[in-house]
């Protein structure tokens, strides 16, 4: 009846994480009902929506993005994406479809810029980006809005999770 053992020889041991944690994956039907409600949203997420989808980056580098960051040569549209605002801190372009352009056009449309003028600025501020909650907000309400069931630990990221199955041809 007394104690086995002295100590905890777990003691400054990390618990192990879930081998495989919840990583829940938009599929294109709930994309295309998002995208049926983009009209009743802030226009900042239908931008937002179709960059993520087009792609497949973090809402944190989306929102971040600047007018100089757009370019275009002979081999078409270009999105570069700056180092600093990559989670991996790595510098890299990625092309733009045609999608992306014409969400592009409606951003211009909305709030023109440029140079180093944000894309998605912020509804109070336009010398800053776009805040993470209210983009956060925008992604529940449009939940609601298409009638897509909320999943624990989806949100933005599920559009680069699709993004990755769709580039893997899963």
């Amino acid at each position: 009846g007394g104690v086995l053992l002295d100590r905890n020889p777990f003691k400054g041991f990390k618990a192990p994480r879930e081998k495989n944690p919840r990583r829940p994956e938009l599929t294109e039907e709930e994309y295309e009902a998002l995208r049926a409600v983009i009209p009743k949203m802030d226009w900042r997420f239908g931008v937002a929506m179709i960059l993520a989808h087009e792609t497949g980056h973090r809402i944190g580098a989306i929102r971040k993005l600047r007018w100089s960051d757009i370019s275009y040569d002979e081999d078409g549209g270009w999105i570069t994406w700056r180092a600093e605002n990559d989670k991996l801190r790595k510098a890299h372009r990625t092309p733009l479809t045609e999608a992306a352009e014409e969400a592009l056009k409606v951003a211009r449309a909305k709030k023109p810029g440029v140079g180093e003028a944000y894309i998605l600025p912020s509804v109070r501020d336009d010398s800053r980006p776009v805040g993470k909650y209210f983009m956060r907000d925008l992604w529940h309400r449009a939940e609601t809005e298409a009638g897509v069931k909320r999943v624990k630990g989806r949100g933005w990221h599920a559009c680069r999770r699709k993004f990755a199955s769709e580039l893997m041809g899963e």
